[in-house]
């Protein structure tokens, strides 16, 4: 479907029956929030190197369904900064009006301008970011915002205080942290208790093949009530039907500004065909097994997805379909994994 923004008469109207039976929501940690257990990250396929049209109808598609999370973070792209940019664009046309159903996140962390103050945690930094972010997306707050990284180098009560100023200025909702490893996790969300703003959520990077957060992380956010939303939850990519048969020219493993490089696809790909025909005889395709797999633990709020097209995207929410697994299907995966 091709959409093209220049015709304004071409209002979007969402869906009447979003909220019926089409998604599961669950509640984030101890906290009044419900996330879908599905949300939608903007990691890729939304940056000024992608195509806009096809982002809007991928946000369009999502909403109709009943996601109502879409994340970002100041430095998606690429170039930079150019997922908020174009979100914005698509927010202001067709979901103004549904602000308030809406869950939006940003983060920062990473390099985004030149000098000492364009990276990591310090409170200059965050909330400098935190305006861009906002001026970008043509919002007046955000719902979630992310310290995206922790900072070897900054005390972790300035990080902590700037998102704690953040949901206090009225610019953000809810604070969260993201890529903190278990300990550090205890620490910063002991903080922001102490502060008055708890932690809302972390975001780590979680898969079959990415699993440190079983090492601790997962019990932390439980016993401080945090919720939990993985991303990566395809390694990328790998844990689709992509690769089964090479790497082909438009995907991700492809691409020069991709995360995922054909040595890694070699690596894992016996193992994935492994995994795929689990996957076949529970009549789901690999990238829903994958995703199933990852919220069969309650203590995961949510798996944030990325997708290139409606159809991926469609495929991928068709996860919640099935999300038991016997004892013999995990024994299984646990020996290939």
């Amino acid at each position: 479907m091709t959409i093209n923004l220049k015709h304004e008469a071409m209002s979007y109207i969402p869906d009447n029956e979003r909220y019926e039976n089409r998604t599961c929501y669950r509640r984030c940690g101890r906290s009044g929030i419900k996330l879908p257990e599905i949300s939608l990250g903007l990691w890729h396929n939304f940056g000024g190197v992608d195509v806009l049209e096809n982002g809007r109808a991928m946000l369009r598609y999502a909403f109709d369904q009943g996601i109502t999370h879409f994340d970002l973070a100041n430095n998606y792209g690429p170039p930079p900064g150019s997922a908020e940019e174009n979100f914005g664009t698509i927010f202001k046309k067709d979901f103004l009006p549904f602000r308030d159903e809406l869950i939006i996140s940003t983060k920062a962390g990473y390099l985004m301008w030149p000098g000492p103050y364009g990276e990591w945690g310090s409170r200059k930094y965050l909330l400098s970011s935190l305006d861009q972010s906002l001026k970008r997306m043509g919002l007046e707050y955000v719902d979630i915002f992310y310290s995206h990284r922790p900072d070897p180098d900054t005390p972790l009560e300035e990080t902590m205080m700037a998102l704690d100023y953040a949901v206090r200025s009225g610019k953000a909702l809810y604070a969260g942290i993201s890529n903190y490893p278990a300990e550090l996790t205890k620490r910063a969300s002991q903080i922001l208790k102490q502060l008055g703003t708890p932690c809302l959520i972390h975001q780590p990077k979680y898969s079959m093949f990415e699993r440190w957060v079983e090492n601790g992380l997962l019990e932390t956010a439980e016993e401080e009530g945090m919720g939990v939303i993985a991303f990566s939850p395809l390694a990328q990519g790998l844990l689709t039907n992509r690769y089964l048969n090479g790497i082909p020219e438009d995907s991700r493993a492809a691409k020069s500004w991709g995360y995922l490089r054909e040595d890694q696809v070699g690596q894992a790909i016996e193992k994935v065909k492994r995994l795929n025909e689990i996957a076949k005889e529970r009549e789901q395709s690999l990238a829903q097994m994958a995703i199933a797999w990852l919220l069969k633990d309650q203590r995961v709020t949510s798996v944030l997805i990325g997708a290139s097209s409606v159809a991926q995207l469609k495929d991928n929410l068709m996860s919640t379909n099935n999300l038991a697994f016997s004892e013999g299907e995990l024994k299984r995966i646990g020996e290939i994994l």
